[in-house]
């Protein structure tokens, strides 16, 4: 349990960073775009990172993987880029991301939450998850930063759990 607060407070801390890191970036209220980021003011934080593009296609908003670092093969068991969410996920999963990243768009706000892996059969592991609109235009949120600090579960702490949960 000790090793799992210590990396629950590893992982805060992280969010932490990339936040301020964002937040800085935004002017007068608008939010920063892609072009704004710079992948060497976080490299630590890389191998979790995920830029996810908002499709909008016939009234209709979807949402692809854009870049997926390489620590999150590791956490999904295969290449994630390129991917929609019904491509990456069981329904029940699709559906709670879905809602998750509609209201980062619409809110056009962080948000943050922890997601268990026992969806694919990993339930010892979870990530503790941060999603931060960007906009090219600086209003209409275009694409999102995501970071997911991985952390182990123990098997016991998951047992009976649906395997996704918001904070």
């Amino acid at each position: 349990m000790v090793a799992q607060l210590g990396a629950s407070a590893t992982a805060a801390r992280a969010h932490e960073e990339l936040l301020r890191y964002w937040a800085a970036l935004r002017r007068a209220g608008r939010l920063p775009g892609r072009a704004d980021i710079s992948p060497d003011a976080f490299k630590r934080l890389l191998p979790t990172v995920s830029l996810i593009d908002v499709v909008r296609e016939d009234g209709r908003v979807d949402y692809r993987q854009r870049l997926a670092g390489t620590g999150l093969y590791s956490v999904y068991g295969r290449e994630i880029t390129g991917m929609k969410l019904t491509d990456l996920y069981n329904s029940t999963a699709a559906d709670y991301w879905r809602a998750e990243l509609d209201a980062v768009v619409a809110d056009r706000k962080p948000r943050v939450g922890s997601h268990s892996m026992a969806w694919r059969g990993a339930s010892h592991v979870s990530t503790l998850w941060l999603r931060l609109p960007l906009a090219s235009d600086g209003c209409e949120v275009d694409m999102i930063l995501g970071y997911d600090a991985v952390i182990g579960m123990q098997a016991e702490r998951t047992a009976g759990i649906s395997g996704i949960r918001a904070a």
